[in-house]
Parts: structure tokens; sequence; C-alpha cells
């Protein structure tokens, strides 16, 4: 209920202007049909491959894109990298069935938001769009496992993310509801989960977290994750 007042508030608000990226034109108006019904979200158009998203990106000027990796002509991730270049301020988030880790680490590395499996619940997937527009990164839950897994092989690989000898800090330091929200954030979830599930409010639990990963020396939600799965905290 506290979300669906928070969203109906933002509805009063402008909306997010959204392009939908796909070729599966089945796919993209069954996607329309659904986000059209949440009434902060406004689609304002359609594309089927990368090439097309560029162009509507650059004319339109979109809060948000959602993008499929592969498309013909041009695929997702190398039209996100040309929007990233022309346009970082437009937010992009990948919606696909692919979960390979290597498409996922580059698809990354283009600077998009998120990442989300095309198998994300309807609810689900409007909370981590509300996450994205608040400056958050989203991961869907496998997507979350399969970085979290290559993090800790690179870093076994070369010893850089916490040190060479491969130990983590210590977190006996930390407080039952600080492991809470790192066991959280390893799982994949939003700031808006995370505070759903500890009965926090958002801004609690993003204060929280930047304290603990400057605590930390961590630089982001990943390598908190990474953290929290090499800890032990994630059980």
């Amino acid at each position: 209920m506290r979300g669906e007042q928070k969203w109906n508030a933002e509805a009063d608000g402008p909306k997010t202007k959204v392009i939908l990226v796909d070729d599966q034109v089945l796919y993209r108006e069954a996607l329309r049909g659904l986000i059209e019904r949440w009434p902060e979200f406004d689609v304002i158009a359609e594309a089927s491959d990368g090439i097309e998203a560029i162009e509507l990106a650059i004319e339109l000027e979109p809060d948000l894109i959602l993008l499929d990796v592969r498309m013909p002509r041009m695929n997702g991730i190398d039209a996100a990298r040309e929007i990233m270049r022309k346009a970082p301020e437009i937010a992009i988030v990948m919606l696909t069935v692919e979960s390979d880790k290597d498409l996922v680490f580059e698809a990354l590395e283009s600077g998009i938001r998120g990442y989300l499996l095309k198998d994300t619940p309807a609810r689900k997937l409007r909370d981590r769009l509300h996450s994205v527009m608040q400056g958050e990164a989203t991961l869907s839950e496998s997507v979350t496992a399969s970085v979290v897994d290559e993090f800790a092989r690179m870093r076994e690989a070369v010893g850089r993310e916490f040190g060479t000898d491969g130990d983590v800090p210590s977190s006996d330091h930390l407080t039952d509801r600080e492991r809470d929200i790192l066991r959280l954030v390893a799982k994949g979830k939003s700031n808006e989960e995370i505070g759903s599930e500890l009965y926090l409010s958002v801004g609690t639990v993003k204060k929280q977290l930047s304290n603990l990963m400057l605590r930390l020396c961590l630089e982001n939600r990943v390598q908190a994750a990474v953290y929290a799965v090499k800890a032990g905290l994630d059980k």
C-alpha cells in the first residue's frame, strides 16, 4: 500500500517519458500496454533496433529507455554506448532474456543504469524503474549473482578489490541492521525493496548504505554485494 501511495503521488507530477526498444513487436506492444497502465509513465515512442533507438533518443529526449540486447542492424549495447555518448542524462535499462555474464558486464560498462530480465514481475518492474529514475542502479537477482561471481573471480585472480591476500574487511563491527542491508543488496534488492522489508524509509536506506560503503572503502553497489557474499552476510 505504501508503494502504491508513492506511485499515485508521483503520478501527479511530470510523467517519465519512455521509449521502448525491442525487435519483437508482440512483446513491445504488451510492454507498452502494461506501462501505460502506470500513470506516472508516458510511452512516447517505440523502436525495433538500435539505430532507431539512437535517432529517437536524440529527437525526443526521453527520460528513460528500455532496451533489448539482441536486435537487428545494431544491438542494444552498441546503441546504449552511442546514446550515453550523445545524451548521458537519459536513463537506460536493459530489459532482455539474456543473462550471460559477459553480456551483462559489457552492458554495464556502457553506462546503463539497470539490467533486468524479461521474467521480472510487473510490480517489481515498476518499482525498479522508479529506483532508476531516483538515480539508483538496479539488477535482476540472477544477474546480481553472476556479477558477484565474476567480481569474485577477478578479485581472486588479480587481488585488486580488497587487497592482494584475498581477504575482505572484517564485518564484526557492523550492526545487525547494517548486515541486513548488505544481505539484501547482495540479493539484488533495490533501496525501496530494502526499506519495505526492513521497515525503513528509502532515505534512511540510502544514508546507511552510503555510510557503509564509505567505511568499508567500497565504490559502488556491486562491490557492496561482493563484500556481503565474501563476508558471508548473504545467507
